[in-house]
């Protein structure tokens, strides 16, 4: 059996083995040099691990044909686009890479800017505060949403299964990481922004201003910010002080894991937390 075999025969294996391993490494970081000490236990950890339990049912059961296996098929069928280039299979994994990277960045900020996705991403951001529970507090309708555009992405493109187990496992992995409460020495922080998304980067994407929220939209590579103009270098107040979450969601009662899951179709209530952002979060103009 070769390396590719093996990888596609283990896929589950593997992508549940580095899941674990990669958030245990990283609760023991947060714990050890936290940044800010969100990571403390709190009743909001139960919640987004909650949201991460229904998250993985819902895709067991709404998607039996998961991108791994889709791929399979359509590359046997030497389908999509990648799949007429004739190319070394390095290559083509490395464009896959790219262009998934390309269209997740577009997938996020677009939930930011248009107003019937909004509620859906809103649950994700109105964490009020940034550990690495956050990057599984994802709202089921939206797992199944990116599951979809997944898929289709798989159609058109055609990318080797190789390359999709590969972003799977980068995925989940880099929202562990751009998540955890830990802050890397500002020297090296600054040297790999300029490659890939850091905890501090991503944090100022969780920020409470409106105008930093929409920001930082990247999830592996960081380019894209800079490509399309949302990069944002530092938030207005350090890090380690700033006000993480929603304006309008703060109440501890509304974050439990039933209210998270009925809030998308909720009205936001008053702000409980001030800015000095003149936009409002109901507000949110249309793409």
């Amino acid at each position: 059996m070769n390396g590719i075999d093996f990888i596609l025969e283990h896929e589950p294996t593997l992508r549940l083995g580095g899941f674990i391993a990669v958030l245990l490494s990283l609760a023991i970081a947060e714990r050890l040099w936290p940044a800010r000490g969100d990571a403390r236990p709190a009743r909001r950890q139960l919640a987004n691990l909650g949201l991460v339990a229904l998250d993985t049912a819902v895709l067991r059961l709404a998607f039996p044909l998961l991108a791994v296996v889709l791929a399979i098929e359509v590359d046997a069928r030497g389908g999509g686009l990648l799949g007429a280039i004739d190319a070394p299979l390095w290559v083509e994994i490395v464009l896959a890479l790219l262009l998934f990277d390309l269209a997740l960045y577009w997938q996020h900020r677009l939930l930011h800017s248009i107003a019937l996705l909004w509620p859906l991403h809103r649950v994700h951001h109105s964490d009020t505060a940034f550990d690495v529970t956050t990057g599984v507090r994802f709202h089921p309708v939206e797992i199944a949403l990116s599951m979809t555009i997944k898929l289709a992405l798989v159609v058109v493109l055609g990318p080797h299964p190789v390359a999709v187990v590969i972003f799977e496992v980068l995925l989940s992995a880099s929202s562990l990481l751009t998540h955890a409460d830990f802050a890397l020495p500002p020297r090296v922080d600054r040297v790999l922004r300029w490659f890939i998304v850091t905890p501090s980067m991503h944090r100022i994407h969780h920020s409470i201003r409106r105008e930093e929220t929409d920001s930082n939209y990247s999830f592996n590579l960081s380019l894209w910010d800079r490509v399309f103009g949302s990069y944002r270098a530092c938030p207005k107040q350090p890090e380690r002080e700033m006000p993480i979450g929603l304006p309008q969601w703060r109440d501890p009662v509304a974050l439990g894991l039933w209210p998270l899951l009925l809030q998308p179709f909720r009205r936001p209530p008053a702000a409980l937390a001030p800015t000095d952002s003149n936009a409002r979060e109901e507000d949110r103009p249309n793409a």
